[in-house]
């Protein structure tokens, strides 16, 4: 497992469009659908990485607690899968099943999407307000497997609450840390 830092994703850019299915219902959706009336949460995630495997329950907490406030939560995986199988669609609908994901599960099978979004590692977060422009590209918190750091959210948090109350965005963005995209 190769540690891999976000890249640098320019804020006040606007999210890039998609239509990707999602694996839990198989329907295929747009950001325009998906996305949130006062914003939105990309999350870019998979199945066998231990970096997302450690921030899931959080993951599926924050979205429950947001997502009545108008916030959105999307995951979307782009792992190859012919030499990462266990990341493949069917697997990613039992992954989201089991952990009651209440987002979408979208798979990016030609990986158009993670490229178009510059996205380096799993987990990998965006914050978008509610026009889809860039507010928030950072870690979740200061958590990771094996260290104590507590596992809350609060850098998403933060940029959450910021977002809803309209203050500044967080002048500090730490990168997200985690395992690199498994890429064709």
């Amino acid at each position: 497992m190769a540690l891999t830092e976000s890249n640098e994703f320019k804020l006040g850019s606007k999210a890039p469009d998609f239509t990707l299915i999602n694996t839990v219902d198989d329907k295929e959706y747009s950001l325009n659908q998906l996305k949130g009336e006062k914003g939105t949460v990309i999350m870019f995630i998979c199945n066998h990485c231990p970096f997302v495997i450690h921030v899931n329950t959080e993951l599926v907490k924050m979205a429950n607690e947001f997502q009545e406030k108008g916030i959105k939560f999307i995951a979307i995986s782009s792992n190859e899968i012919e030499n990462y199988p266990q990341d493949a669609p069917k697997y990613m609908k039992e992954v989201a099943e089991n952990l009651n994901y209440p987002f979408p599960y979208l798979f990016d099978e030609t990986q158009q999407v993670a490229k178009a979004y510059d996205a380096a590692c799993t987990p990998d977060f965006y914050v978008f307000d509610a026009e889809l422009n860039t507010v928030y590209h950072g870690q979740l918190d200061d958590s990771r497997p094996g260290n104590s750091a507590p596992l809350n959210g609060k850098d998403i948090r933060k940029a959450l609450h910021n977002l809803l109350e309209h203050k500044d965005n967080l002048a500090n963005q730490k990168p997200s840390m985690g395992c690199g995209i498994k890429w064709k």
